[in-house]
């Protein structure tokens, strides 16, 4: 259909990032330092974001666009609204959600008496995907070890083996339900990454952070040498 929609100058844009605040639909998100009307569906022409616009980056236009879906945006509030409460959540004290990089010192040599005390080999906070954040000095000329949660419990040796030397990023795509690939080709594409290791379990629902994983390799524009191992269910490298 024929309506008034916004249209963007990204030439007189400066990714100040006002106009999205003042979306109250969400139809706006800042893309490599732009704003970009991403969600033309959400937007109902009624020029809330104009206002806010420093540079005059945005006006109206009429063109063919998709009709505005009220029923949509309001979805997607209050997905943004249960985000917002978990991450009130998070900065009440839970160290997941805080970004830091750990520096862990290596093992002396053991004396052949001694017993072998485990070291952890963590680099950096958070692990998990969902929080991780998408600029970070950590991510710098890293060797990424991108890893299903289940593997540190089925490998016994998980620190030593894989953490070591490497950042490390977890998820599980049947419990956190979502698609990992656009994070992980924004960490991959803004970022110093030297190598890509995907560390998955043998089930099929690993499958899905192997595809995001791969998604993400090949979107990012980068040539990053890669690598999948997968573990068994009985703690096994499988060939």
């Amino acid at each position: 259909m024929i309506r008034k929609i916004i249209h963007i100058d990204e030439e007189k844009c400066n990714g100040c990032g006002l106009c999205a605040t003042a979306c109250h639909e969400g139809a706006i998100d800042i893309i490599n330092g732009k704003a970009k009307l991403v969600r033309e569906n959400f937007c109902d022409g009624f020029g809330d974001c104009l206002p806010g616009c420093p540079t005059g980056a945005i006006t109206f236009e009429e063109r063919e666009a998709p009709a505005y879906d009220e029923a949509a945006v309001q979805e997607n509030k209050k997905k943004k609204e249960l985000q917002e409460k978990m991450k009130h959540l998070h900065e009440g004290g839970c160290p997941g959600s805080r970004m830091r990089m750990l520096e862990q010192p290596e093992a002396a040599e053991s004396v052949a008496s001694a017993p072998v005390q485990p070291v952890s080999r963590l680099r950096n906070w958070p692990v998990q995907i969902k929080l991780a954040p998408v600029h970070a000095p950590y991510f710098e000329g890293a060797k990424l070890l991108i890893a299903a949660d289940c593997t540190a419990y089925a490998y016994a040796n998980f620190h030593q083996e894989f953490m070591r030397g490497k950042v490390t990023l977890i998820g599980c795509p049947k419990l956190d339900a979502v698609d990992y690939s656009e994070k992980l080709t924004e960490i991959l594409r803004n970022n110093d990454i030297q190598s890509v290791t995907i560390l998955r379990m043998e089930v099929p629902c690993c499958g899905g952070l192997e595809m995001a994983a791969k998604k993400a390799l090949q979107t990012s524009g980068k040539f990053i040498p890669w690598q999948v191992v997968t573990i068994s269910i009985d703690g096994k490298i499988l060939d």
